[in-house]
């Protein structure tokens, strides 16, 4: 049985490989072309309206980078798992198809996309610019297995709530529209005064985007950052999107 599912996934990871990247010009390059124009434009921005140098560091680059990365891990795969049902419904028709190959293939083809990506736009920069970072790997592994593990999680939950109430969808889009700009991508944490901070902290993305920064810059330490918190958060919500799916996939699928 083990053997046969591994087949199944494998089997819907080459399909979305397919329809997801084969079929669009460029395919795979538009997952890399999308962060670099988005850490090039935040650089121009704010090295047009006089800032000297980003709120760590000195290389605008890097620092916009090692906050917008893990967040597009975190936003661009949950949205993906969340999509599973919906996106193979008529395979999940055959019985040797279940919700949770669907949920997988998808989390593992989308979740390797997009390490990727953060690897060679990060290994990239510091090839070809002075950024005048000092690499931890054990903080930047830490830091993107935690925006893994909460996609999987807010995924798998949203999964459910999306295929169960369509209109969670839209609701789910207009209330995350502001992380980009609560979440720590474009200052830190840190600088804030001490009631913001404690408000900021509930949101899992900036703990993760501070570790992997600390992976970055030696000797930043947010003392903010709990990877117990984010880990907590992932598990809750993907053993709460698991249960519901258990319980109402059926009813799901025959709506």
């Amino acid at each position: 049985m083990p053997f046969a599912t591994s087949r199944v996934v494998a089997a819907l990871v080459l399909r979305e490989m397919t329809s997801t990247y084969g079929r669009r010009p460029g395919g795979y390059i538009w997952s890399i072309v999308e962060p670099i124009a988005g850490i090039a434009l935040m650089t121009w921005i704010f090295m047009t309206v006089g800032f000297r140098s980003p709120a760590l560091g000195t290389n605008f680059a890097i620092f916009y980078a090692t906050g917008l990365l893990p967040f597009y891990v975190f936003v661009n795969v949950s949205q993906k798992v969340a999509q599973s049902l919906s996106y193979s419904r008529q395979l999940l028709a055959y019985p040797r198809v279940t919700v949770l190959d669907a949920l997988v293939a998808r989390y593992v083809l989308n979740l390797m996309t997009q390490l990727l990506v953060a690897y060679l736009v990060l290994a990239g920069l510091r090839l070809l610019m002075d950024t005048g970072t000092q690499l931890v790997p054990q903080h930047v592994v830490l830091g993107f297995a935690m925006a893994a593990a909460l996609a999987a999680g807010v995924g798998t939950l949203n999964c459910f709530l999306m295929s169960m109430f369509p209109l969670w969808s839209t609701a789910w889009s207009v209330l995350t529209r502001p992380l980009l700009f609560i979440s720590g991508v474009m200052f830190l944490v840190d600088s804030l005064a001490p009631e913001w901070r404690s408000y900021l902290a509930w949101n899992p993305l900036v703990h993760i985007i501070g570790e992997v920064r600390s992976g970055f810059y030696h000797g930043y330490e947010p003392s903010y950052v709990s990877p117990a918190y984010v880990f907590g958060v992932a598990l809750v919500t993907g053993l709460a999107g698991l249960l519901f799916l258990w319980r109402f996939h059926r009813d799901i699928l025959e709506a």
